[in-house]
């Protein structure tokens, strides 16, 4: 059995879902199910995670052996306003050592947008960090985690940021887009 490891905030960790199976990588878990692919996915989203913190978090989850890395990172970096030059710092070293651990494992990355109230210059530099990031790297890219679901109020929860579970099965398509091809 080969792992996926989804590493991620709170959009991976399904945050105000009833059930956690039903956030994105959840989803995927059903799909390769039913498709009899030898992959189990494991859900590492911490809700509130920012990329410093994921720096660190990383290196007790690289114990095991990953396949294949879907990073979903830096939404509260953008959300809080930080540096982008440091989402980018933390992000590459997240993924250097995903590489230093595993050097044969499969790499995905999300790319992530801020709201426009963040400032345009804020949210161009953020944007860009992402598929900077997949091109250096040669990682996968999914442009936009939240594609069709962002801004969309019947797919969000009150709180207008996390994805309702038809949000995630949206997302979930997202990401298998990309994933997919990998498996």
């Amino acid at each position: 059995m080969k792992h996926i490891l989804f590493f991620g905030n709170s959009l991976t960790a399904g945050y105000g879902l009833d059930d956690t199976n039903t956030a994105f990588p959840g989803l995927i878990q059903l799909k390769i199910n039913s498709l009899n692919l030898p992959y189990q996915v494991i859900n590492a989203g911490l809700s509130g995670e920012i990329t410093s913190s994921g720096k660190e978090r990383i290196d007790l989850l690289l114990e095991q052996k990953i396949d294949i890395f879907v990073l979903e990172l830096g939404a509260n970096d953008g959300l809080r306003g930080l540096p982008v030059d440091e989402t980018y710092k933390n992000l590459q070293a997240i993924i250097d050592k995903v590489k230093a651990a595993w050097p044969d494992c499969k790499m995905v990355l999300t790319g992530m947008l801020v709201p426009p109230s963040m400032g345009q210059k804020y949210f161009e530099n953020f944007k860009a960090v992402f598929p900077k990031l997949a091109a250096e790297n040669k990682m996968a890219f999914v442009p936009f985690l939240l594609e069709n679901v962002a801004t969309i109020l019947e797919l969000n929860q009150d709180d207008g940021i996390h994805p309702t579970a038809k949000g995630q099965i949206i997302m979930a398509e997202n990401v298998w887009k990309v994933l997919y091809p990998i498996l």
